[in-house]
């Protein structure tokens, strides 16, 4: 409201006036001392032409986990910031969270988030928590439409692409395809795929050609009402719309909801009742925020041998696990990588210094990349709160006690556990120590 007066080089008492309100209310609601009603709401869009959509402006940030995501750099541990104050920092003044917020993200990478379509496309992702709410609702009514033809909806796909896009399916062979595992031949009619796809990548492409097909309007309008500045944020972020439906298409809402609920989220029976591969069921996990039918807040990560990151999605979970440059060697991720086709399972906690240490059940597997002939390979890895896992089918025999959880970090550089043995650089920013008389079980010996 003040930063609106402003812009109309209002007076207090010339913009009370123009809503029929006090000047001491609207001063009250200034200082975030008075809530906004929805009368006076209505009456700042019909005087003002505002957009409501713009008091949200502290979620391009993440909200309030994505700002102490970035107070809980070790850099600012010794300032002891709590979560209330970053609340009060957020609702009194947005637009500095968001100064700081932009800034933090700059000094990690050397490039500006708006120059970053990489880190663009991901606070969009975040800012709506990776649900999309409309999409899901739409994908879930063709899916019931699909399965009156078919109960397979692979065939189902086929079908319909047949019908009203006049498109076969040709599985074509790998020499043919060397580069590319999807790919749409308009002249011959023909939506190619490698024949090195399993058959759940395989429904999984078919289901993005048909988002593109029959669903680009809804997707570009999600796009439309973004705040992306570059053209390839915006095309990496309809890349995962895209594949959003496609998954929403083929583990519809309610059904995959209810089926978590009654397996107690047991991974290989989803997958095999959806025909999914365990990381499309992981993208999903992390999407059920429905309203009134929310499912568990998992997070969701895609990490290669070295630990970098190429997905990372927090969904609703709040974790602050994904926001290192790497990941920690003690993490059961790695460990993934040696027993394929293994489920892996670890109870962690992780000290993020300055908003406490979190506790949380991982779950890991290694997969194969998409159209790969085994020389691609990554780790994906499910995350949840241990307090809510006791129920999980994944839990069974694992202990949920918080003393008897692995301590991991988020990477050397930002880990300040003394007593590492597996670390392989100090922290950033921490004062190191020199015993000529004794030798740690580290190479690097340190003060707080």
């Amino acid at each position: 409201m003040r930063r609106l007066r402003k812009r109309e080089g209002l007076t207090q008492a010339a913009m009370a006036a123009r809503l029929a309100i006090s000047p001491s209310y609207l001063n009250l609601i200034e200082r975030n001392q008075r809530p906004l009603s929805a009368r006076v709401m209505v009456q700042v869009v019909d005087a003002f032409d505002f957009d409501p959509r713009s008091l949200r402006e502290d979620e391009s940030i993440g909200g309030i986990d994505g700002l102490m995501r970035r107070l809980s750099d070790e850099r600012f541990a010794d300032l002891g910031i709590d979560r209330e104050e970053a609340v009060e920092l957020l609702a009194s003044s947005p637009q500095i969270a968001g100064a700081f917020a932009r800034l933090y993200d700059t000094a990690g990478s050397g490039v500006s988030a708006e120059e970053d379509p990489l880190v663009q496309s991901r606070l969009e992702i975040e800012r709506w928590r990776n649900h999309f709410g409309e999409l899901d609702e739409r994908a879930e009514l063709i899916a019931d439409e699909l399965r009156l033809s078919h109960s397979d909806m692979g065939l189902a796909l086929a079908e319909r692409l047949r019908e009203r896009h006049q498109l076969t399916i040709r599985i074509l062979p790998r020499e043919v395809m060397p580069d590319a595992i999807r790919r749409l031949d308009l002249h011959a009619r023909q939506l190619q795929l490698s024949e090195m796809l399993s058959p759940a990548s395989r429904n999984f492409q078919v289901a993005m050609q048909f988002a593109m097909l029959e669903e680009q309007a809804a997707i570009a309008n999600i796009v439309g009402g973004s705040r992306l500045g570059s053209d390839a944020a915006r095309k990496l972020f309809e890349r995962h719309l895209v594949s959003y439906f496609a998954a929403a298409l083929l583990l519809p809402y309610g059904r995959f909801l209810r089926a978590c609920e009654t397996t107690g989220y047991d991974l290989p029976v989803l997958q095999r009742r959806f025909g999914a591969s365990f990381e499309q069921l992981a993208h999903r996990l992390t999407t059920l925020q429905r309203v009134g039918q929310r499912g568990l807040p998992f997070f969701m990560a895609r990490v290669d041998r070295a630990g970098q990151f190429s997905k990372r999605f927090a969904g609703a979970s709040g974790t602050l696990l994904l926001e290192g440059q790497s990941s920690c060697p003690l993490w059961i991720v790695h460990r993934a990588f040696e027993r394929a086709g293994t489920i892996c399972v670890q109870a962690v906690t992780v000290d993020t210094r300055s908003s406490g240490s979190g506790h949380w059940l991982t779950i890991a597997r290694a997969v194969d990349g998409s159209g790969s002939t085994g020389d691609a390979r990554f780790a994906i890895i499910l995350g949840i709160e241990a307090k809510l896992a006791s129920d999980l089918a994944q839990a069974r025999g694992i202990s949920l006690r918080e003393e008897d959880a692995q301590p991991i970090g988020l990477g050397c550089a930002h880990c300040h556990r003394s007593d590492c043995s597996q670390r392989s650089l100090p922290p950033t920013g921490a004062a190191l120590r020199f015993d000529r008389q004794a030798r740690g079980v580290t190479p690097f010996e340190f003060g707080r």
